[in-house]
Order: C-alpha cells, then sequence, then structure tokens
C-alpha cells in the first residue's frame, strides 16, 4: 500500500533541499520524490546519496525524478517519470520488477497511455496554477479529475492516482471523495507553518 502524501522536493542548493526533506520527514512524511531540476546528474546523485541516508533514519521511501540511473545507483525505491523521459519499459529492465515506477499524466489518454506501460502508480494534473512547474500542462481542476477518474471506473481500471499543482490543505477531502488515491505536494509542506497537520489528516483517512 502506498502512502496518501508524496513530498515532492524543493530547492536550489543542497543545504535548501536537505532542510525541506527533514522538515517533510520531521512532520510525518513517509514518502519523499526527489526532485531537483535543471542540474548535472553528478549533483543529482550526490544530492540523492544524502537525502537516501535521512530517508532510511526515518523509514521512508525515497523516489527519484526523472533520473533512473540515479535511482539505480543509489537502489532507490524507485522513480518518477514525466512524459518525455526515459520509457517506463526501459526503466523497468534497469530497476526490475521490485521498484516503484510513476509516470506523469495530464490527459484521460496519458493515463491509459501510462497503465498500458504498466506504472505502478500516476501522477496526475496540474490540479491549479503552479510556479514550481515549468511549461504547465492544461490545468485540470475538481471536473478534470471526476472526468478522469469516471472514465477509468468504466473500464474497471483501479490504479493509484495521485493530484498533484497547486494544492492547497482544503482539497484534499473532495479529492479523496471523487476517487484520487493522495496528493504529491510540494510548496504546501514547505511552507507550512504546521505541516504535521497534512499527516494527521491523512491519518485519520486511513484509520
Amino acid at each position: 500500500m502506498f502512502e496518501k502524501i508524496q513530498y515532492v522536493s524543493q530547492g536550489e542548493t543542497p543545504e535548501q533541499q536537505l532542510a525541506n526533506i527533514s522538515k517533510a520527514l520531521d512532520a510525518g512524511c513517509k514518502w519523499i520524490q526527489l526532485r531537483y531540476k535543471n542540474k548535472s546528474i553528478l549533483e543529482v546523485l550526490e544530492l540523492a546519496k544524502m537525502v537516501q541516508k535521512i530517508c532510511k533514519s526515518y523509514d521512508a521511501k525515497l523516489i527519484i525524478n526523472d533520473h533512473v540511473q540515479v535511482a539505480w545507483q543509489i537502489n532507490a525505491d524507485g522513480v518518477h517519470l514525466g512524459l518525455d523521459d526515459i520509457s517506463v519499459k526501459e526503466a523497468r529492465i534497469l530497476l526490475k520488477e521490485n521498484k516503484i515506477i510513476g509516470g506523469t499524466a495530464n490527459t484521460l489518454q496519458d493515463v491509459l497511455k501510462r497503465i498500458n506501460e504498466k506504472c505502478d502508480y500516476i501522477g496526475l494534473g496540474p490540479f491549479r496554477f503552479t510556479a514550481t512547474k515549468e511549461k504547465l500542462s492544461p490545468i485540470l481542476g475538481i471536473e478534470g479529475y471526476q472526468t478522469i477518474i469516471n472514465e477509468l471506473k468504466k473500464r474497471n481500471i483501479d490504479i493509484p492516482i495521485y493530484a498533484i499543482g497547486g494544492l492547497e490543505e482544503n482539497d484534499f477531502e473532495i479529492l479523496e471523495e471523487i476517487g484520487v488515491y493522495g496528493v504529491a505536494v510540494s510548496g504546501l509542506i514547505t511552507h507550512h507553518e504546521n505541516p504535521e497537520i497534512l499527516f494527521k489528516t491523512e491519518e485519520v483517512c486511513n484509520n
């Protein structure tokens, strides 16, 4: 069973990344997606090694955004792939069956493609505008998620769908009601004065 909340890391420097990830872990997060954009693979690798040590001390999963080679080198729990990244099939050959592979999607067609590629979960978004993501895809909103979830139900398809993109705390409940499995959040945790509240909500939902 996957965690209901992923923290997608933020920070322009290793120090900022580590501070933000530690904040998320201290709050109760058990799933970190390391996202360190526009950096060399060596820089990502060195940061990933440090993040992995911290995650292990908190018994938390570590997923690497984009960099399959880094995930393989440090034996991370898995990787999250964008639509323009290496294919899921290629990633699976390198990472083997026991690793988690998640994929980004924006449309129903993307979701069905990801399912055919045998992703373990799908990050569907954006929910609303977010400054965190460059080249933002069309915004889905509640109606967009509802439409896609309904289409999946018609096809008897069951795969964990994570909402992502500009999420706020009061979005969680309605997204869960329409059938979204979980959320992937970044700024919400990074800038929250008391992020522990988010994970207390998750515990209530899981019980």
